[in-house]
């Protein structure tokens, strides 16, 4: 069945804040101990829309089955130009493309926007599928912050992985790009 990609809204809060809390339920992907009810999540998710910044939901057969975003990777002034991804796709959803065809979109509304580089932070180094994902799109490895979470019972590595966009790094920021 195919999945279309596009901007998503308050609307699709219910279904957004059902596939995180399985996610922070039940996995690893995100180092959050109790999920977030709907009323935090239209919070994160209006942060991220006020910000100019790319939120988006697939969608199949009418049923919101992902969701992706970037934010800012941080609030300081030097990184304006670096994102940071979020993607999560609903368990019975996953291992179908979806996760992909999230992140290439979200990838190119980053570009659009003029933004430079991505980083990938990814909970648990044991998160294969994710950090399958995110080489396939053109992500590189660059570190391993090992032992700093800790959930189920056991301690947590972040993986981080970093991609250009655009021309990255190769020329300097111009006047269409993100101040």
């Amino acid at each position: 069945m195919p999945v279309s990609i596009r901007a998503a809204t308050t609307a699709d809060i219910p279904a957004i804040t059902r596939i995180y809390a399985k996610a922070v339920a039940e996995g690893t992907a995100s180092f959050e101990i109790d999920p977030p009810d709907e009323a935090e999540m239209t919070q994160r998710m209006r942060i991220i829309l006020d910000s100019g910044l790319p939120y988006i939901a697939a969608e199949r057969a009418g049923v919101l089955v992902g969701y992706a975003y970037a934010g800012l990777y941080h609030r300081r002034p030097g990184y304006r130009y670096t994102l940071e991804d979020s993607i999560y796709v609903a368990q019975d959803a996953q291992r179908g493309g979806i996760g992909r065809s999230l992140l290439n979109t979200l990838i190119g509304r980053a570009e659009a926007l003029g933004y430079r580089q991505m980083i990938a932070v990814i909970g648990d180094s044991a998160n294969a599928p994710s950090i399958g994902l995110h080489t396939a799109a053109g992500f590189e490895a660059v570190g391993i912050y090992r032992n700093v979470g800790f959930k189920f019972g056991r301690w947590l590595d972040s993986v981080l992985m970093q991609r250009a966009l655009g021309p990255g790094a190769s020329s300097l920021p111009n006047s269409n790009s993100p101040a």
